[in-house]
Formats: structure tokens, C-alpha cells, sequence
């Protein structure tokens, strides 16, 4: 606040914010400043500490049931399988440590072995042909049409239940009843054995996985191709390039964080692949389709070795930390060509 003297009246004018005050009682008196405050002096807190303490015990409440779930079903299974990977163990017997026995029994293990590449099989053909065909599915989606019904519709595999959508692929392919079969047959004159062979089990599993996922990230790509300025598509028009041109040169470049996370995810969800292969050909025929899940389940409640299931699982939680971390460093997650 400052005040002026005009002859025997005294005005206060307002100072403009943050102006230090500055106060004169007469016209010859001299300016008086107030001392600025000290340097290095600590600004008001509008929350004081005791408040912040009365509020812990609100907070640590509101978060008490998302804790004891995440340490029921996700922290002590993990630590309890850890734990088995150890021993031997056998249901009906308590567990007996034997420490890395197991671990030296799956090094040796065929069975395991040849599981994990006909998962690597199978993750590799749902990684290559889900990413494209979600790829396709979102430009499309984007550069076309817009239509929320039909992004409803592309959606809807992704609702069904795994089981459900195993077994109405089950019936399409089956080789005397399946639609699909009764199409090939007047198209080609004779059927195909898809879950019965061992070169078509795990491709037609792949198909159905990437049938059933195509619409989800396809979404996340979609929703990817909306941060990208349509003034890059313009400068591209005007440098005569075609749309397949953009497509490579522009798009996929600008998509490079959300292509990283679907293939990501992908990967993961390959991997735990599981009920769809139990319904339609139970890891047959003759262990073509046999993959790392499947054998873990076998072993854990086939023949009750859960000690050596746990030690697989270890292993198979282990390779997907090494295989995520290194497509994170190798595809630069974090880096856009748009920035």
C-alpha cells in the first residue's frame, strides 16, 4: 500500500502486485521502503505436515484392498513359486528342498525343449501376421472410414471368451462338418485336417489368436494414428508421394511407440498360451501343438509334479523379463520420428 499526501489529506493508492510498499506522510517527507523480505526465507505451505499425517490413515485405507489383492494372488503365488521351483513336491507329500536338481532335470528335459520352440513357433507367426493385419486394419480404419459401429464391430472377437471362440473355430474347421472345409472342398475337391495335422495345428491356432486380438490393437493403433498432424500426410501429398509411399516413410515411422507396445503385448500374450490349445487339440497331434503352457499344465496337474511345473514357469517368466527388456532397448520405445 502506498499513501501520497495531497496538502492536508492523505490518498492510499494500491501498488501494482509484487511491488515492495512504499508509505509518505507528507509531500516533503522523505520515501520510506519496507525491507523486501530475506532471501532464502521459506514460502507458506498451505498444507501444513499435521494435516498431511491426519490424511495417511484415509489414504492407506482407500488402498488397503488393492494391496491385499495384489499380495494374495499376485505377490506370495509368485514368492511360493519361487519357492517350489526349489524343492519336490508332490501334493500329498510336503515339499522337500532339493535345490537346483530341478533346474539341471529341465536343461535335459526334450520334451521341454521342443515345447519352447513350438511356443517360439507359434509367438512368431502371432507376432509377424497379428501386427500386420491390426496394422492394415487401423489405416484403414482411419484413412476410410471412421464409423464407430464398425470399430464396434472389428472389437467384438476380442469380447468373446478364449474358450468360446476355441470351440466355434473348432466346428468351422472341423474336416467333415466345418464350413470352412465344406468351402475348400468345392473350391479344391478335397478337405483340410487343421487341428489333426502337425504342419497346420499351429498355424490355425495362431489364426484364431490373431483373429481374436486383431481388433483390440488395432484400436491402440487407431487411436496411435489420431496424435499424428495431418500436415505431414499434406507435405507428403505435395511432394508426390503415393500412399503406400506415406504408409512406409511416414506412418510406421510415427507409429514406432505404439507398434513397440502391440508387439510387446503380443509376445506376452503368446506365450501364455494356454486354453485355446486345450480345447481344440490338447497339445496334439503327437506333441505338434504341444506348447510350453500346455506342458507345464500337464506336468503340475497330470502328474502332480508341481516342484518341476514351478521351476518351468520360473524359467518361462524369465525368458519374457529378457525378451521384453530387449525389444524395449532394441526398437527405442520411447522415441518418436514425430518429435
Amino acid at each position: 500500500m502506498v499513501v501520497t499526501s495531497q496538502g492536508n489529506h492523505t490518498t492510499p493508492v494500491r501498488p501494482w502486485p509484487g511491488e515492495p510498499g512504499v508509505v509518505a506522510t507528507t509531500a516533503n517527507s522523505p520515501v520510506k521502503k519496507r525491507s523486501s523480505p530475506r532471501k532464502g526465507r521459506r514460502p507458506t505451505v498451505t498444507r501444513s505436515a499435521a494435516a498431511r499425517r491426519r490424511d495417511l490413515p484415509v489414504a492407506l485405507l482407500l488402498i488397503l484392498p488393492a494391496v491385499i489383492g495384489f499380495a494374495t494372488f499376485y505377490a506370495y503365488p509368485t514368492l511360493r513359486g519361487i519357492y517350489l521351483s526349489f524343492t519336490e513336491f508332490h501334493v500329498l507329500s510336503p515339499p522337500k528342498w532339493v535345490g537346483l536338481a530341478n533346474f539341471r532335470e529341465l536343461f535335459g528335459d526334450d520334451v521341454f525343449w521342443h515345447s519352447l520352440l513350438v511356443t517360439g513357433y507359434f509367438v512368431l507367426l502371432s507376432v509377424v501376421f497379428g501386427t500386420l493385419t491390426s496394422l492394415v486394419t487401423a489405416v484403414v480404419l482411419d484413412r476410410v472410414t471412421r464409423s464407430s459401429a464398425l470399430r464396434g464391430v472389428i472389437l467384438l472377437p476380442f469380447l468373446i471368451s478364449n474358450v468360446i471362440a476355441a470351440l466355434v473355430w473348432q466346428w468351422m474347421l472341423d474336416p467333415t462338418l466345418g464350413i470352412v472345409n465344406i468351402a475348400l472342398k468345392h473350391l479344391t475337391g478335397h478337405s483340410v485336417l487343421f487341428f489333426g495335422s502337425g504342419g497346420w495345428a499351429i498355424p490355425s491356432l495362431a489364426a484364431i489368436s490373431v483373429w481374436k486380438w486383431m481388433g483390440y490393437y488395432a484400436l491402440l493403433i487407431f487411436a496411435g494414428l489420431q496424435t499424428i498432424p495431418p500436415t505431414i500426410y499434406e507435405a507428403g501429398r505435395v511432394d508426390g508421394a503415393s500412399e503406400i509411399q506415406m504408409f512406409r516413410r511416414l506412418t510406421v515411422p510415427l507409429l514406432r511407440p505404439i507398434l513397440v507396445m502391440v508387439v510387446v503385448l503380443t509376445v506376452i500374450n503368446s506365450f501364455q498360451l494356454f486354453d485355446i490349445v486345450q480345447v481344440t487339440t490338447e497339445g496334439g497331434p503327437a506333441n505338434a501343438s504341444n506348447v510350453l503352457q500346455m506342458y507345464i499344465y500337464r506336468k503340475a496337474f497330470r502328474q502332480f509334479d508341481f516342484g518341476y511345473a514351478a521351476t518351468m514357469s520360473l524359467a518361462l517368466f524369465a525368458l519374457l523379463i529378457a525378451v521384453t527388456f530387449t525389444q524395449l532397448r532394441l526398437a527405442r520405445a520411447n522415441e518418436s520420428d514425430l518429435s
